[in-house]
């Protein structure tokens, strides 16, 4: 069924602001720095905090300093003498206290307090030299409209230009208008849950009457937070239905390939490997095209997985193509391919950015006839001249780095391409679901046999001479180090300078031809020459920017240095962490920070110090920095949620993901009561996407 465009039903929610009480155009110019641009914008932003404004006989009655209601009797006035406030005496049933006001007009305060009058106060009353006052009253009404008050006011959050009773007019201007909308939440689920109505959630959200409705866990709140994450997840199932609408190539290996890898290894693949292997092929052998992320905490051998799946095209008569962001990484994953896929007697190739001329020209042939079965590379895979007999597998590593647009192209290099997504940062359950929902997701939770845990120890800066009187000590014995140097300001430029200053330090202790110097800004070649001889063990140290962090391997590199640990975060310490621990040596890994220390950064080196398990780490994170922090918001394609809240609200989103995929698998068309009342869900978010998804199926 076609969806014509947004439902009558909703139009007043998404009117200009101007049609609210209360807000003109420039007005409505104040709120957009809210991110505020519609009565359904503003119905989504709660109040953040509240105010008691039940009504108290005498401001006795609450501890000062602290917000009281009371009714007065007005006393007398006394204007400034010079440049003082103005202050009027008000009584109320038990005590005198002042209200006082700065740069008041005089006629203004006769008119709005008069003598002798009753008045109801409320605002905040402290104590200056034992005189109880109220400066600038947040309400002064006459006893008659004080109903009007309510005895629990929101607080909303504010930007620029606006204050909290035009937000809360505004709000209320707005849930007037909220039209009864079908139930999109399974009947079940709402009894369970015991959630209100949309209406009523909303209603009850607005008008808080305690502290107890500002908490996530209240009712109506989080059925509203439920009701973003569904939309979410909507979009994120129909995306998933769409593609597993497209016809695949069904991918069958006889296995022979892979057995001749499996025998040749010396040591067995890790049950989680064998599952994700399993896992993979099935998906590769179905007609729907697989879309399968495989996270990996660091070292847990996930080339090893990558191998097998690319096998699997070979075997079953196509090509296979792995791409990583940088070519050093592109070179590491031909050399670890290399050695595995010669026992199968596979042709791997590699194709960068530094590939010319006739070279370049010959291994393009060679793709296009089909000789080259398994192609690595950068995203010089994506360009137009690149083009395969039969692409039936695409492996992106390290994801994050590349957009959903690059997936899209690589998938069109082949009719039906089956994709598979690596990542080697662990991410916490919430983030793969909110940014990875539309796909499915192969875990490796367990390190292969043989790899030993990596001593970490925390040291000040201070002790930098003992550091680098260690580090002589331990290459006199054949080992080597990293030295990864502080991240400056986020900026390549800084990062280059301070490197380049370790460097010259360590080179003038440690001796000429014993350290290298890897960074960001260095010509790709320059790059390549220097990664070659450190891995041949030419260089001993090799003192780097966060270049290093994913997937350079060396076995024989066993300690790690990071300086000013305390500036990293915490993923990027583990990956880094992540680059020693790899051969038979003891490894070590020395996190330098500044002191004192603060405490963020302190709790950060403390759950370093304890454990090497990768979500374990990737789940603090997540509570240290927050969702859009951790990885970036801006380039992540993480939604932004009014409401909802990624970091404590991890069974919601779970909960979502099963809803939207139950009702799919239900009513694929979106036709049933339910699915129809998703579909005007999914206007009301805005999930423009899953729309036009909508509109395709």
């Amino acid at each position: 069924m076609a969806e014509k465009g947004r439902p009558e039903i909703l139009f007043p929610l998404f009117a200009g602001l101007e049609t609210l009480p209360g807000v003109g155009p420039k007005m409505a110019k104040n709120f957009e720095g809210l991110g505020v641009v519609s009565p359904k914008d503003l119905l989504l932003t709660l109040p953040s905090g509240g105010v008691d404004r039940s009504r108290k006989s005498s401001i006795r009655h609450v501890p000062i300093p602290g917000t009281v209601t009371v009714e007065v009797i007005v006393g007398r006035h006394r204007p400034p003498a010079g440049r003082g406030p103005y202050r009027i005496e008000v009584d109320d049933a038990e005590t005198r206290f002042e209200l006082v006001y700065f740069h008041a007009r005089g006629d203004a305060l006769q008119r709005l307090l008069p003598t002798g009058a009753r008045r109801v106060v409320s605002g905040r009353v402290e104590l200056f030299d034992g005189v109880a006052q109220m400066a600038h009253p947040d309400h002064v009404l006459p006893p008659e409209e004080a109903g009007s008050l309510p005895a629990y006011e929101p607080v909303y959050p504010l930007s620029g230009g606006l204050t909290q009773r035009v937000v809360q007019k505004a709000a209320q201007g707005a849930l007037a208008r909220v039209p009864p909308l079908p139930e999109w939440i399974d009947a079940e689920l709402k009894r369970q849950k015991g959630w209100p109505d949309w209406h009523s959630a909303l209603a009850a959200a607005h008008r808080p009457e305690g502290p107890e409705d500002l908490s996530r866990s209240a009712k109506a709140r989080e059925r509203l937070a439920f009701d973003e994450l569904f939309a979410h997840q909507m979009t994120l199932a129909l995306a998933r239905a769409s593609r597993r609408r497209q016809k695949g190539f069904a991918s069958r290996g006889d296995g022979r390939l892979r057995q001749k890898v499996l025998d040749a290894l010396p040591f067995s693949p890790t049950g989680a490997q064998l599952r994700a292997i399993a896992e993979i092929e099935a998906d590769m052998g179905s007609e729907t095209r697989m879309s399968r992320l495989l996270q990996g905490d660091v070292g847990a051998g996930k080339t090893l997985v990558a191998l097998m799946a690319l096998l699997v095209a070979v075997e079953a008569g196509g090509q296979g193509t792995m791409m990583a962001p940088t070519s050093i990484l592109a070179g590491q994953h031909h050399a670890n391919l290399l050695p595995m896929a010669e026992e199968a007697g596979v042709v791997v190739e590699i194709l960068t950015g530094a590939d010319k001329g006739a070279e370049r020209a010959a291994k393009l042939k060679a793709l296009a006839k089909g000789d080259i079965q398994i192609l690595v590379g950068t995203h010089a895979v994506f360009q137009e001249d690149v083009s395969f007999r039969d692409l039936r597998l695409a492996i992106v590593d390290e994801q994050h780095r590349f957009g959903v647009a690059e997936r899209v192209r690589l998938s069109a290099k082949g009719l039906a391409t089956d994709v598979l997504v690596m990542t080697a940062t662990p991410i916490p359950r919430t983030l793969s679901l909110a940014q990875y929902g539309d796909m499915d997701v192969s875990v490796l939770d367990e390190k292969p046999p043989g790899r030993k845990p990596v001593k970490t120890a925390l040291l000040s800066t201070a002790r930098i001479a003992e550091v680098v009187a260690h580090l002589r000590g331990a290459l006199a014995e054949g080992r080597q180090a990293y030295w990864v140097c502080p991240l400056v300001e986020e900026s390549e430029v800084y990062d280059a300078v301070a490197a380049e200053e370790r460097f010259r330090h360590l080179r003038a202790e440690l001796g000429e031809g014993q350290v290298g110097l890897l960074h960001g800004r260095m010509p790709p070649a320059e790059k390549t020459e220097v990664m070659a001889r450190f891995k041949a063990g030419a260089l001993r140290v090799l003192v780097a920017t966060t270049v290093i962090e994913v997937g350079v391997d060396v076995p024989n590199a066993s300690i790690m240095v990071i300086e000013q640990a305390d500036l990293f975060g915490l993923a990027q310490l583990h990956q880094l962490r992540g680059r020693v621990g790899r051969g038979a040596a003891e490894s070590t890994c020395l996190l330098l920070y500044r002191s004192p220390l603060g405490e963020t950064a302190k709790r950060r080196l403390m759950v370093l110090r304890e454990t090497e398990d990768g979500f374990r780490i990737a789940e603090e994170d997540l509570a240290i920095r927050g969702a859009g922090d951790l990885i970036g918001t801006a380039q992540s394609g993480l939604p932004r949620f009014r409401i909802a809240d990624l970091e404590s609200q991890t069974p919601l989103m779970a909960l979502a993901q099963s809803g939207a995929r139950a009702l799919l698998a239900r009513d694929a068309k979106l036709e049933s009561d339910q699915g129809r009342a998703a579909r005007t869900l999914l206007w009301l978010m805005e999930q423009d996407k899953a729309i036009q998804l909508i509109r395709a199926g």
